[in-house]
């Protein structure tokens, strides 16, 4: 069985960076994997992904050029870089595949304060 944990939110000020960290247990390769959002009053929503086996990295266009998905050296591993951090990011951050096909985790919770 896949499990999913996510670390690395918090409470930063605009402007600011995060570093997220998603560690996949029951996976041995971390190809097709997504990180998602919820921010409070929407429906989660994915935010940026590597697509095509890992080759393609797809973001949506509010966080181009600020946020980074990467995966770890150990493989499954995947990561966020955020950085120029604004309110609207505010949420929970969770990974998954693109497709959402894994039991959700815990997620992790990044505010943004301006």
């Amino acid at each position: 069985q896949v499990r999913l944990v996510e670390s690395g939110g918090g409470l930063v000020q605009a402007g600011g960076s995060l570093r997220l960290s998603c560690v996949a247990s029951g996976i041995i390769v971390i190809n097709n994997m997504a990180w998602y959002r919820r921010a409070p009053g929407k429906q989660r929503e994915l935010v940026a992904a590597f697509t095509s086996g890992g080759s393609l990295i797809n973001y949506i266009d509010s966080v181009k050029g600020r946020f980074t998905i990467s995966r770890g050296n150990v493989k499954n591993t995947l990561f966020l870089q955020m950085n120029g951090l604004k309110p609207e990011d505010t949420g929970v951050y969770y990974c998954n595949s693109p497709i959402g096909a894994y039991s959700w985790g815990q997620g992790t919770q990044v505010t943004v304060s301006s």
